[in-house]
């Protein structure tokens, strides 16, 4: 404790550590961004403003589409539907502000504004983790025990469930994200990154990290570990279902319909496991930049093409539901 005595030079030291600490909300931080020359960032705002529109564009049509068409309200598709829109908040969360960082915007962000951006990223993150696994028990009950299916995954349970991986990857995020920022960020506040991610934001840190390094572990282990083997496993099991089908028609079209989620969970859990489940020695900010570049910009883009335009059902519901609205147009005129 400082005692209230200002003549005291110790204490006067001591106050105004304390005042430094309690302004780091004042403060703010500053996004470093990528140390690119002017003509670069113009190329590159372009070229994934243009990659941001297509994924919107994507994981807005499988929303409409699965809305909009009787044939898409299985359990399957109301899945990928809410998966869509989370996969919508997660790039809203990042791409907007990478954008204005390239165009040269002012890159300094409040403590607040720095604390919420990782909040619901990790809260929408940790939310698609549980959900690819709920949509991996759901591939599992259709080609395992596809008689009891219906039965089985029926609307109050879909419910639940999503309701399940939504309510954890919030609370998770929550007690992560105040973990990290009751931290003292007593030096430079300057972020080499190009959001507030958690590896970048601890390196502020001036005190020892190690218990909350630990708890990180713990967390993505819980989030990120353990949903993919559970899912690695369930299909395990599906696999066996697969090749135990004496129909060739039939084995093609129950791997059809689960190579696309495993593809993603594949490309989701393999990026953010590189990034996160390693001790903080061991990172390397400028490559992870690179890696989490590619899980918030492309990855998301990628999913709609893998799950549905290849996807005979998905590709039925866009042609009636276009013809619908040609019908209706025309009428109108």
């Amino acid at each position: 404790m400082c005692a209230p005595d200002e003549q005291d030079p110790l204490i006067m030291g001591c106050t105004m550590e304390m005042e430094q600490k309690q302004n780091k909300s004042a403060d703010g931080f500053v996004i470093l961004g990528f140390n690119i020359n002017e003509t670069l960032q113009n190329i590159f705002f372009v070229l994934f403003l243009l990659l941001h529109l297509i994924t919107l564009s994507g994981h807005l049509a499988i929303v409409v589409l699965s809305l909009a068409d009787p044939t898409l309200s299985t359990p399957m598709y109301f899945f990928l539907r809410n998966l869509s829109f989370i996969e919508i908040c997660y790039t809203l969360v990042i791409v907007p502000q990478m954008l204005a960082n390239f165009l040269g915007k002012s890159r300094r962000v409040s403590f607040m504004a720095c604390a919420s951006q990782m909040y619901f990223f990790i809260a929408f993150g940790g939310s698609e983790c549980f959900l690819l696994v709920v949509m991996a028990y759901d591939r599992y009950v259709a080609i395992c025990n596809p008689l009891r299916y219906t039965l089985v995954m029926n609307q109050n349970l879909c419910m639940q469930l999503l309701m399940v991986a939504s309510v954890s990857g919030f609370t998770i995020s929550l007690g992560l994200t105040v973990l990290i920022f009751n931290l003292p960020f007593c030096d430079s506040h300057n972020i080499n990154h190009f959001f507030c991610d958690i590896p970048p934001v601890m390196f502020l840190a001036c005190s020892d990290t190690h218990v909350n390094e630990m708890a990180v572990l713990l967390v993505c282990t819980m989030i990120l570990l353990i949903p993919f083997l559970l899912i690695l496993l369930s299909y395990v099991f599906i696999a066996n279902a697969i090749f135990r089908i004496k129909c060739s028609q039939g084995r093609k079209k129950a791997f059809s319909t689960c190579v696309a989620h495993l593809v993603v969970a594949v490309l989701h859990y393999g990026c953010a496991i590189f990034i996160y489940i390693r001790p903080k020695a061991s990172y390397s900010l400028n490559e992870d930049k690179v890696v989490s570049l590619i899980y918030t910009n492309v990855t998301p883009m990628l999913y709609p093409v893998i799950y549905s335009l290849r996807n005979k059902e998905v590709k039925g519901a866009l042609k009636r539901v276009w013809g619908r609205v040609l019908v209706s147009v025309t009428r109108q005129w």
